[in-house]
């Protein structure tokens, strides 16, 4: 439940977590462009129907339950932070959290026997939506979304038809949903240990491997490589990145594509030299030691401490933004910074992906049949996913005293406090910390182009951590994962209890090839694994990510 968390806030970072400047998830050709904030589509702008026909938010007092269906997940207490404060005050809306009490399946189910349903649930695409969706107990969407402006304006048909259920309605609203790449995962390096050792090239495996080797001798104290927590893919995931070009699945369905089919990881030439370099890499010392059980406060440490010469991981920004700071205050040159993603020799650099974004986020909001007026709690959310909305809840109140004061004519563009932006950052830092668990249905290109928009005014050498990398290096690195949505198949199903098992060989023979003597031993474990996994119908489970994969191929109309 912990790397739930991770993942949100990694993709807070990503979207709209606006580390403060001075202190305090991207141009992929491959992407449509960007509409520019207050860039609105002519048709849809035509056919916004008129204000009168909509709910009013503000016009009486509104009370919304609100379940976040994860065990860590505990709301804010509403009203208590600057941005909830002025929803409250403002729109006269108060929202009630019901906890999970660390047990969310648990709670999710007590509710549905009791018929005590919130009127907002917070969770995951998938398996818990059907299960309510097929109950009878969820808000059919569609004409909301063709009522209200914000939504319909930024909602795709291509993210309707990944949202829509077999019944053909829409019944879920996305988180950091975007058509632009987005992320933080990728290479960074120690500068001042870089600086020693000559700034040589850093661009190939090999680079990688000599440059480890010259730390490992100068700087005996300090580990080579850091990979993050190992044992959920990190660091490892990355290098397996550098060994394939346009690897956009990764490792999570253990299979990779093949033409129109995806078939098992275990023989995918990319994977199996990754493999081998992770354990050659292990046997001589140059990564950390310990990578499958150290803790994720022990990375942070080592961080802080400038105790590793680089680090591949899924979302270093938010330590290492803390860590450079850190660095900085004993002496300038110090520090961090985020590099071009590692490739082998003769791939292409500009098609390797250390991470992934999808346009959809991580987790959808549904309105059940239990709220007294669903058109209002949608309402809510349309205007949260709006300009509007997305500014009070990432910014804080408007104002002049506040971060962003009101909008410029075409009413969706900021008109920004840059002086209390760049002067006055501690009051911010609060509203970011709340964000995270009160953005619900972040409007990620928004969030993005305004923040860009704004910066691309600001100094250079003002500009943090944070904003600098994302905009620098990690959101051009980032595939779109998009196309693979939606593949984990049922748990109770023939494929879901397959999954598993195939699951199960998979975390073993990840952890022992880590640890594999020679290139030989670790290559056998792959193929037994594989065996093994054939034995218990590893080839059906690929077959259902398959037909996941095609039908969405058809939605996006690749």
């Amino acid at each position: 439940m912990k790397n739930k968390k991770n993942l949100l806030l990694s993709m807070l970072s990503a979207s709209m977590a606006f580390v403060l400047l001075a202190g305090c998830s991207n141009n992929n050709s491959s992407a449509p462009p960007a509409n520019e904030p207050g860039k609105q589509e002519e048709s849809k702008s035509e056919s916004e129907p008129p204000k009168s026909n909509l709910y009013e938010l503000g016009k009486e007092d509104l009370e919304v339950s609100f379940y976040g269906n994860y065990g860590w997940y505990d709301m804010p207490k509403w009203g208590k932070d600057p941005a909830s404060k002025w929803i409250q005050d403002n729109l006269k809306v108060n929202v009630t959290a019901i906890s999970s009490g660390g047990n969310n399946a648990q709670k999710l189910q007590t509710m549905i026997a009791g018929g005590d349903l919130p009127d907002i649930i917070w969770t995951e695409r998938g398996a818990d939506v059907e299960r309510l969706r097929e109950a009878g107990l969820l808000v059919p969407l569609d004409e909301y979304i063709e009522k209200y402006p914000n939504f319909k304006k930024n909602l795709t048909e291509q993210h309707l038809a990944l949202l829509r259920s077999s019944d053909g309605k829409v019944y879920q609203l996305p988180n950091y949903y975007t058509q632009q790449p987005n992320g933080n995962a990728g290479y960074a390096i120690n500068k001042k240990i870089y600086k020693e050792l000559g700034s040589p090239k850093l661009e190939t495996t090999d680079d990688l491997y000599e440059y480890l080797k010259a730390v490992k001798e100068k700087f005996p104290d300090v580990v080579p490589f850091e990979t993050g927590l190992a044992k959920e893919g990190h660091g490892i995931d990355q290098i397996f990145s550098s060994f394939k070009e346009g690897n956009l699945s990764f490792t999570r369905f253990y299979g990779v594509p093949d033409g129109d089919k995806i078939v098992s990881i275990y023989k995918d030439p990319g994977f199996r030299e990754s493999v081998v370099f992770v354990a050659k890499l292990m046997r001589e010392k140059l990564m950390t030691q310990d990578a499958n059980t150290q803790t994720e406060d022990q990375v942070k440490q080592k961080a802080m401490n400038g105790k590793f010469a680089v680090i591949a991981t899924f979302d270093p920004m938010k330590m290492l933004s803390a860590a450079d700071a850190e660095l900085k205050k004993a002496d300038p040159e110090d520090g961090y910074m985020f590099i071009q993603p590692i490739a082998k020799e003769g791939l292409d650099r500009s098609k390797i992906y250390p991470g992934t974004f999808n346009q959809l986020g991580w987790n959808v909001a549904v309105i059940t049949k239990k709220a007294k007026n669903p058109e209002a709690v949608f309402a809510l959310l349309d205007w949260m996913t709006g300009p509007e909305g997305s500014m009070v809840l990432n910014w804080g109140p408007p104002g002049p005293d506040g971060y962003w004061n009101g909008f410029e004519a075409d009413g969706v563009t900021p008109k920004f406090n840059k002086e209390k932006y760049l002067n006055d950052p501690d009051p911010l830092a609060e509203i970011n910390g709340k964000a995270g668990d009160l953005v619900w249905v972040g409007n990620t290109m928004f969030l993005d182009n305004t923040k860009k928009k704004m910066l691309s005014s600001i100094p250079p050498e003002k500009i943090d951590f944070s904003n600098r990398w994302q905009m620098e290096v990690t959101w051009a690195t980032q595939g779109d994962f998009t196309e693979f949505l939606n593949w984990e198949p049922a748990p109770d199903s023939e494929e879901g209890i397959i999954r598993q098992s195939v699951r199960d060989i998979w975390l073993t023979a990840r952890a022992k090839s880590m640890y594999a003597k020679t290139d030989e031993e670790a290559l056998q474990i792959l193929d037994k694994a594989h065996d093994d996994s054939m034995q218990i119908g590893y080839e059906k489970f690929l077959n259902h990510v398959t037909k996941v994969w095609t039908e969405n191929k058809k939605a996006l109309k690749k």
